[in-house]
């Protein structure tokens, strides 16, 4: 049976900051569209301190941010640009219209169709989330969206030029300095200087995936991406200092980012606490990352491999690493999660930043029923049907006696109308 080693807040403490957040969200979300741009520029001031004469970036502003870095700044975030793309160009071309007959004369077909206008958030704050533009326009992008609209906020009151960079690279058509909830609100909502978006996508902190949720409807979102999650699989065939390294290289993001350790091995657990505190010593975002292990980071002792399999479903966290001898057990048998990285040799930041899959995935255990952020999530797949007059006859004759099964008339009427207008053709056929 599981053990706990080391646990965080409890789900009551967890559960009353949600209340808080959603609280938050709505107020803005409410302002926002009562008074669209005069309502962002006051949030803008009061979280950011920011209040350009235009929110929106001009193509010589963006030309003066790509010059402004090194030559090698842009060849980096090229080659992560080029993963990614090539990774969603193989998984668009998984995708297939469909057309065919399944009765004599009656076809039926399906056709992916991309979302006309997409709003990216790129995440901001402590950090420059360049790989976040990647992986939500990039994607977009490749799956054929017409319209791309970017938003991410100022760094410590500047242009975030690397940002700004890559997604000018990644292919926005309109690039907005400006975050948070108003961002995000902006684009989905609209305002007198932003038109709105048909979807929303990108990851951010609790308060943009609460806006994100409380939007969905009005119009459509790529998964509910909140504070980042690590969970680490580890049998003692590990090392301590891989463990703990990973479980704190996620925790950085935020203090509120959870980071768990399930191992079958007892001394690993003991181990992995002590590498914990000694990195924190020198780790130089500790005060972030030291946060969220003490609040939001678990150890958990399992007896056996199986039991690991099932904690993992149970917790379904974002990214999952496994660093045991036989990583393929966890391929074959792991349901909830949202990226799965096999063995020692590679590692969240890896998908994180540059090996091409998406970074943008399913949290709190969203795992359960979403995977991340694809191609495939910008595309509407839609069916139509077409029918020979035969076809039809036959068709509207059981659809007839089911309509009426169920008492809808004006349906049968559709059915009966098609059978006595085609059924008269065929016969005279």
């Amino acid at each position: 049976m599981a053990k706990i080693i080391k646990s965080g807040l409890s789900q009551q403490a967890r559960f009353q900051a949600d209340l808080e957040i959603q609280r938050t969200v709505e107020q803005i979300l409410r302002e926002v569209e009562a008074q669209g741009d005069a309502a962002v520029r006051a949030y803008s001031e009061q979280f950011d301190h920011w209040s350009p004469p235009s929110f929106q970036l001009s193509a010589e502003e963006i030309e003066r941010a790509m010059a402004s870095l090194p030559p090698q700044v842009l060849e980096d975030i090229a080659f992560a640009q080029e993963q990614i793309r090539n990774f969603a160009r193989h998984q668009r071309q998984t995708l297939q219209d469909l057309e065919v007959e399944t009765l004599p004369g009656v076809v039926l077909g399906h056709k992916h169709i991309p979302v006309d206008s997409v709003g990216c958030y790129v995440p901001g704050g402590r950090y420059a989330m360049v790989a976040s533009a990647h992986m939500s326009i990039v994607t977009a992008r490749e799956a054929g969206v017409r319209r791309i609209v970017a938003c991410t906020p100022p760094l410590k009151g500047q242009l975030p030029a690397a940002t700004v960079a890559a997604m000018a690279m990644a292919g926005a058509d309109e690039i907005y300095l400006l975050g948070g909830v108003q961002a995000v609100a902006a684009m989905a909502l609209g305002t007198q200087s932003m038109a709105p978006v048909d979807m929303l996508c990108g990851p951010g902190n609790a308060y943009i995936a609460e806006a994100k949720r409380q939007l969905f409807g009005r119009v459509g979102i790529d998964l509910l991406a909140g504070p980042t999650e690590v969970l680490v699989i580890a049998d003692d065939s590990a090392d301590a200092e891989m463990v703990a390294t990973d479980l704190l290289g996620q925790a950085e993001h935020g203090p509120t980012s959870p980071a768990v350790l399930i191992t079958t091995s007892k001394a690993l657990a003991q181990e992995t606490l002590q590498e914990i505190e000694r990195q924190l010593q020198t780790l130089p975002t500790a005060d972030v990352a030291g946060a969220a292990w003490r609040d939001y980071g678990e150890i958990i002792l399992v007896e056996n491999e199986e039991e690991a399999v099932l904690e993992a479903d149970r917790i379904a966290s974002e990214h999952v690493e496994v660093l045991t001898r036989n990583p393929e057990y966890f391929l074959q048998r792991l349901r909830n999660y949202g990226a799965l990285f096999l063995g020692p040799q590679t590692n969240v930041a890896y998908g994180d930043k540059v090996i091409g899959t998406n970074h943008t995935l399913p949290t709190r255990k969203a795992a359960r029923y979403s995977g991340g952020l694809w191609v495939g999530k910008f595309l509407k797949t839609v069916t139509y049907q077409k029918v020979s007059p035969e076809a039809s006859a036959l068709i509207g004759t059981y659809g007839s006696r089911l309509c009426a099964l169920e008492g809808f008339w004006g349906h049968k009427a559709q059915c009966d109308l098609r059978v006595r207008r085609y059924g008269k053709e065929v016969a005279i056929h």
